[in-house]
């Protein structure tokens, strides 16, 4: 029963997570993107293209893109990563449907129209960019061609924000082929501050996924190591206990070794705080960590 609720609580925390990230990323395109005319890439990108080229509908080509890239999705990452997908889809729809009409458009001017093209492509790029890296982390995507991202990144050790990044690169180069009624000055202007936004958007994805993902390496050393090791393996992570002596004292002693993610930091310092005040620990990062409750390692 209790780890049924734990399961129950996960998903809803989860689910919950990708519905936040999912809000700042659609913020990022109905405040600072749209209202400017700026252009992105991803699916939405492609099928403007393939619009102005032969006349197909984009609401068709992206449905169909979007389905095969999900069909591709759920036969390689999962059928977990279909249903949260088809949820993000889902929720962004309804995000850029009622937005627009719940922000009020004096606050739209002020803040984004009124502060020019380029403050509002580096700001919508960045909530695009952590909207899409929070839902990674939940191991959700928004669609698109952050599922090519994904599915490239589970068999190359290429950070998703960089493959997102050369995707998105020539998609909105695409855009200067399509003839328009405006100058040329004016399509290389739009391409321009298109690609200053994809790359405010992978680097803030890449910023992000590091820090949920980055892991710290203690060391600690304490006479009452046991009873802090048992409190440490509450937790899921395993403790090394290392024989040691101190040189000055000549007396022999352990160290626990402990390696976890910086989120759960807080939760060691905690337990060593309440079992030995005197306790010495040594914290560093650690550049990767690969295996068991970690990344994988991969080619």
């Amino acid at each position: 029963m209790e780890t049924r609720t734990k399961s129950i609580f996960t998903g809803v925390k989860e689910y919950t997570l990708i519905a936040l990230g999912l809000l700042i990323y659609s913020l990022g395109w109905v405040v600072f993107l749209i209202p400017n005319g700026l252009v992105g890439g991803g699916v939405t990108g492609i099928s403007a293209i393939i619009y102005y080229m032969s006349g197909f509908p984009v609401s068709y080509s992206y449905l169909i893109i979007n389905t095969v890239l999900l069909a591709l999705a759920v036969k390689i990452l999962g059928k977990q990563f279909g249903i949260k997908t088809v949820y993000a889809v889902a929720v962004v729809s309804l995000f850029l449907k009622f937005l627009p009409g719940v922000i009020p458009v004096e606050l739209i001017e002020d803040i984004a129209i009124g502060n020019g093209k380029l403050l509002s492509a580096i700001i919508g790029g960045a909530c695009a960019g952590a909207g899409i890296a929070i839902t990674f982390t939940q191991g959700g995507s928004s669609g698109g061609t952050d599922i090519v991202a994904l599915i490239i990144n589970k068999y190359r050790n290429i950070s998703p924000g960089r493959l997102i990044l050369m995707m998105d690169i020539i998609i909105i180069a695409s855009s200067l082929l399509i003839p328009t009624e405006g100058s040329l000055g004016g399509r290389v202007a739009v391409v321009i501050y298109g690609y200053v936004l994809i790359g405010v958007s992978s680097y803030t994805i890449d910023l992000v996924l590091s820090g949920a993902r980055q892991s710290i390496q203690i060391f600690i050393f304490s006479k009452k190591h046991e009873e802090i090791a048992d409190r440490i393996t509450a937790i899921g992570r395993g403790v090394t206990v290392i024989n040691a002596m101190g040189w000055f004292t000549k007396q022999q002693g352990k160290v626990l070794m402990v390696i976890v993610r910086r989120t759960e930091s807080n939760y060691v310092y905690k337990v060593v705080r309440e079992i030995d005040r005197n306790a010495f620990l040594s914290v560093g990062n650690v550049m990767g960590v690969y295996g068991q409750g970690f990344d994988e390692m991969k080619r």
